[in-house]
């Protein structure tokens, strides 16, 4: 009996021992899964959208002395005005990211109602009426920004250019006549912004941006042939609310 007592104990310690031993070997083949993290936002791709805001123009015309006084404005003399408007359009670009930094290139579209009137009372009330108006504004600039996940803030540079017309009325003697001209103004732009990611595809963002013109020579017609103005958007600035659809915009995991 002692002896079968005996059998039974050592074969049971060697099963407890090869137990013990293949749960040790299981531990060292299985691992916890790790943790998982969100991914982060990646701003590189294509995308279109549109934008909303105001607009402030600084016009600026001045009779540059070829032919007689027009608008009863001796050469060199002219006048500068600023007017403010709603303004809105559309963008299209493209980004690429490199670890926290973003490049790219984006041009944009935007109608603008920026438009102001002048009276020159040098020979009575009324005598002559000068209108003019900023239109249409493009621009096509560069991109680069700093990305903190789904937050993007960058500056931007590069070409502006706008249509501008000017008006003249002049309705009492010795100058009289009345003429308009259109021109496109080229000129830079710089700005800066802000742009935040609230699904993997849709982006808002905030942005402002001043731009400068050169100047265009504007013929208007009078009763002894035409007269001649250099008039241009001497700068425009505008703030808008923009918001954007990335295509191709894949997910990238950290683990």
């Amino acid at each position: 009996m002692r002896n079968k007592l005996i059998a039974a104990f050592a074969c049971t310690t060697a099963l407890v021992s090869t137990g013990a031993a293949s749960a040790a070997d299981l531990g060292a083949r299985y691992t916890k899964a790790p943790a998982y993290v969100e991914p982060l936002f990646n701003w590189t791709g294509f995308y279109v959208g549109g934008h909303i805001g105001g607009a402030w123009t600084n016009e600026q015309f001045i009779n540059n002395g070829v032919g007689a006084p027009f608008g009863d404005l001796v050469p060199g003399q002219g006048y500068r005005q600023r007017g403010a408007g709603i303004m809105g359009g559309a963008q299209i670009g493209y980004n690429w990211q490199a670890n926290n930094y973003v490049f790219g290139m984006e041009g944009t579209i935007s109608g603008l109602d920026n438009k102001g009137t002048v009276v020159n009372t040098a020979f009575g009330a009324g005598d002559d009426i000068f209108t003019w108006r900023a239109n249409v504004l493009a621009t096509v600039v560069g991109r680069a920004g700093f990305a903190v996940q789904n937050n993007l803030f960058y500056i931007k540079g590069g070409y502006a250019g706008v249509n501008n017309r000017l008006n003249v009325s002049d309705t009492v003697a010795p100058s009289t006549g009345s003429g308009g001209q259109t021109h496109w103004a080229n000129g830079w732009t710089v700005g800066a912004g802000w742009e935040y990611g609230i699904t993997r595809n849709w982006i808002v963002g905030l942005e402002y941006n001043y731009a400068a013109f050169g100047s265009q020579t504007y013929q208007l017609g009078g009763t002894s042939g035409n007269y001649t103005f250099d008039a241009k958007p001497r700068d425009i600035q505008w703030a808008v609310v923009r918001a954007s659809y990335k295509f191709d915009a894949p997910t990238i995991g950290r683990y």
